[in-house]
């Protein structure tokens, strides 16, 4: 054949072109690139002219096994189905018979849809009534109101309470003063405003300013007498009488203390201070 003959001398012409190639080797790098360029399209042509001697000798091998293949036996005639109908393609198809169901007038069937209606116990309403609150324990309407303190900001504002307190035991006694005075001035409801001003009353103190620690005192005692700083208040406010020479107000601090307070500690203290009043 044609091709096969064109193959052979494809083969026999690339080891040459091979041998040519590494011979000019010393050159000029344009024949060497044209050579190679050369090698390259033979070995593509070779490769495609490989892929179509397969196709060939597949087909013809093809074509053999089906030239050997034995012819099929007729089918018999009383095995054979109804006369089927032919087509051009030599192929028949089987007539077959259309059968059409018809569905049942049933109905569906019923479906329980009724649920029996249990009253609860009375065990059991009692777990969801809750007590009504007594008139006593009932939060009124100032309380309920009143919007919550955003803990951020009172966390701020305790950071500044610990610092003025920090600044009266360091050394800084004005500056600790001021700034105590000012907590309480401006957060009159904060937790720890009657300490602001019992802490700047021991400040002035310090400074022996009695007068002015006299009125942080009083103030105190004014302003939060249910305060956890007002019995140690009233005991600064009657020695700061003292040393403004106002023995009788100091007198009258203490013995309030006895009368409104007894048992504490503060009337402890009163009562010694009033027995050295009275030598």
């Amino acid at each position: 054949m044609l091709e096969h003959r064109i193959i052979r001398r494809l083969f026999a012409i690339a080891p040459l072109c091979a041998l040519t190639a590494c011979a000019t080797t010393g050159s000029a790098q344009s024949e060497l690139a044209e050579l190679k360029a050369e090698v390259r399209a033979m070995r593509e042509t070779q490769a495609r002219l490989e892929k179509r001697l397969e196709r060939v000798e597949l087909h013809a091998s093809v074509s053999q096994s089906r030239a050997a293949a034995p012819a099929p036996a007729p089918a018999r005639e009383a095995s054979a189905p109804a006369a089927p109908t032919s087509s051009s393609s030599g192929y028949s198809t089987p007539e077959l018979a259309v059968v059409k169901l018809k569905p049942r007038n049933e109905p569906a069937p019923s479906l329980p849809t009724r649920v029996a209606v249990v009253e609860p116990t009375s065990d059991d309403m009692e777990m969801f009534i809750s007590p009504a609150p007594d008139g006593d324990d009932a939060p009124s309407t100032a309380e309920v109101s009143e919007p919550k303190v955003d803990e951020v900001a009172l966390a701020v504002l305790d950071a500044e309470f610990e610092q003025a307190v920090a600044a009266l035991r360091t050394g800084n006694v004005e500056g600790g003063v001021t700034r105590l005075q000012a907590f309480a001035e401006q957060n009159p409801r904060h937790p720890r405003a009657d300490n602001a001003l019992y802490f700047s009353g021991l400040g002035q103190m310090g400074l022996k300013d009695h007068a002015s620690a006299a009125k942080s005192f009083e103030r105190l005692i004014s302003s939060y007498p249910a305060g956890d700083a007002v019995l140690d208040g009233m005991l600064r406010l009657a020695e700061c009488r003292m040393r403004l020479n106002q023995k009788d107000d100091a007198r009258a601090l203490y013995t309030r203390i006895l009368t409104q307070f007894p048992g504490t500690a503060a009337a402890t203290q009163a009562e010694q201070r009033l027995a050295s009043l009275s030598h």
